[in-house]
Formats: structure tokens, sequence, C-alpha cells
């Protein structure tokens, strides 16, 4: 169901992309658009993972790390059944990671230095596991291809009072209004993308980490300390936010329908209420005393688990 619903909202960025540059020059405009469209997306979708990890200063981590960061995404990897992505740190006090890459054998995994200081192991488990549910269905690459589509329909809806042709149809109160309304469209399409491929990811993400609640807790812990700390990178560029394991931008949170992530709420109920059909009690260890600070890497070592073969409340 969710490839089915997250095809058809791909289908109408798609629809909403062509008949935007249809309005503004006719099928010739329409025709334009779609190899526009294209040409981005190829671009975008091959160095998607260099600008990404570019734009938020992250360094790559050695395979002989010694906090055992590698070693620990490697492991998971392997119960994914995905190549071992890159791994990398940003250097940001708040809490959060994400995944990119136009494919699993050209894939990253980025955590930030606030994640490794607030997390145990085991909750660390977690969130890796997510990044690489996201990598093994593609959908570091399907979100490139929804923020590309984004930003050229904003960009040709910019466009529209110096076409002739928008003015002829529409008319000039209906090409303001498509000024408006054909962004605002299009990134309530991107964001349902996002929203739905964040909950397959925590689902196959808790299969991969063999525990449900390790990935519970430490949305909570990230949901939490992501609201306190700002994080400058993506608030400067806002069209990554939806790649983040929790949303990184601050005053967005009031306004569920322009939200890139789903409630976190949501996403823990979900995964407490599948750990229990799996009979998962296994305890979470604690990330230190109330100020939330504990190195993962001195934690203990903790192996991932295989992925489990009973399903959880997504079906």
């Amino acid at each position: 169901m969710g490839y089915f619903k997250t095809a058809a909202l791909m289908a109408a960025m798609t629809a909403l992309f062509m008949g935007l540059g249809y309005l503004l020059g006719g099928s010739g405009g329409m025709l334009i658009a779609l190899v526009v469209a294209a040409g981005m997306n190829v671009f975008t979708w091959w160095n998607s993972d260099k600008m990404v990890l570019r734009m938020h200063n992250a360094h790559a981590v050695e395979p002989n790390d010694r906090q055992g960061l590698t070693a620990l995404v490697a492991g998971l990897a392997q119960n994914a059944g995905i190549p071992t992505p890159a791994v990398y740190v940003i250097d940001s006090a708040q809490p959060n990671a994400f995944a990119t890459g136009r494919n699993p054998a050209n894939a990253a995994v980025a955590v930030s230095t606030g994640l490794l200081q607030a997390l145990s192991r085991e909750e660390l488990a977690g969130v890796v596991a997510h990044e690489l549910a996201h990598i093994k269905h593609h959908d570091t690459a399907i979100m490139t291809v929804t923020a590309t589509f984004a930003g050229a329909i904003s960009m040709l809806a910019n466009f529209a009072l110096f076409f002739g042709g928008s003015r002829e149809r529409l008319g000039m109160v209906g090409t303001i209004a498509m000024m408006i309304f054909a962004p605002m469209a299009a990134a309530v399409v991107q964001m349902a993308v996002s929203r739905t491929r964040e909950y397959a990811a925590d689902k196959e993400g808790a299969a991969i980490c063999g525990h449900p609640l390790w990935l519970a807790t430490a949305l909570e812990r990230i949901a939490m300390g992501a609201a306190r700390v700002d994080n400058p990178a993506a608030e400067a560029h806002p069209a990554t936010a939806h790649m983040f394991i929790i949303n990184p931008l601050h005053g967005n949170g009031r306004d569920k329908l322009f939200s890139t992530h789903p409630a976190t709420e949501n996403r823990v109920a979900a995964l407490r209420q599948m750990a229990l059909e799996m009979g998962d009690t296994a305890p979470v260890r604690s990330s230190g005393s109330g100020s939330g600070s504990a190195s993962w890497g001195n934690r203990g070592n903790t192996t991932p688990q295989k992925p489990s073969s009973k399903r959880g409340p997504w079906g």
C-alpha cells in the first residue's frame, strides 16, 4: 500500500508539472517542461549524495574508527541485505540523522555528533536501521526526484507572468493564483510522499535491528533534542529537511499539513504496537542521566539482531 500511494503521489507531481508547462506554453511548453524535468532529475539523482553531504559539512568516518560506528553500520547493512554504505558524521549539536544516495550501491548514512552523544548503542542501532531501510527501498532517490519536481514547479510558477500564453488562458487573476497555489500543491505532494516513506522505513528499520522499541525510544529522544537545538545547515537548506529522521527545522510543528514528517507520537505508538505483537520486551538501555548525554560508544557491545519474521501493525 505504501508503494502504491507513493507512486500515485509521484504521478500527481508529474501531472502538475506538465500541466503547468501546458498552461505556460501550450503543448510545446508541456514538452519543454518534461525535457527540463528529466534533465534536472538525472543531474540531481546522480549527484545527490555529494550535494547533500557538502551542504551539511559532513566528513567521512574511517572503517576502523575507535567508537565502532562503521562496524555497527556494516552489521545492520548485512541484516538488511544491502552493501555497506559510506558513513559520515555531521558536526551538529542537534541529534539527527539522514541517508542519501542514488541506489544501495552508492549510498551514505550521516549521523550528527549530537546524536552520538544523546543515544545509547541500542537506540543508535534503531536509527541506523531506519536509514538503511530508506536506502534499501530507494527512498533516497524517490525523495530527490520529488524535491527536484517541487523546485521546478515553483520556478515555472514564478515565470508565469513572463509568458503570454498563461495570461491568455487564465487571465491575470488566474495567472497570479497559479503562481501561489501551484508551488503550494507541489509542497503538499512532496510532504505526503515523505510522510508515507517514513512510516515504511520505521517498519523495515525495526525488522532490520530486530527490536522496534530501540527505534521508538530513539525517536522520542531525538524529537526532544531537535526541538531544543538549532540545526543551522538545515535551516539554510530547508529543501533537505525531509531527509532527516526527525524534522530538523523549527516553527513547523504547528502545521500538520505542511510537515515533512508524521507526528512522532504516532510513529512511536505504531512501533510499540509492533513490539507488542512481536513479543519484543527487550529493555532499552538508558542513555544516561537526566541531561540525556552519554556516548553510545561506551554503552557496551550490543550486537544487531537478525530481522524478525513476524509482522508489525503496518501489515
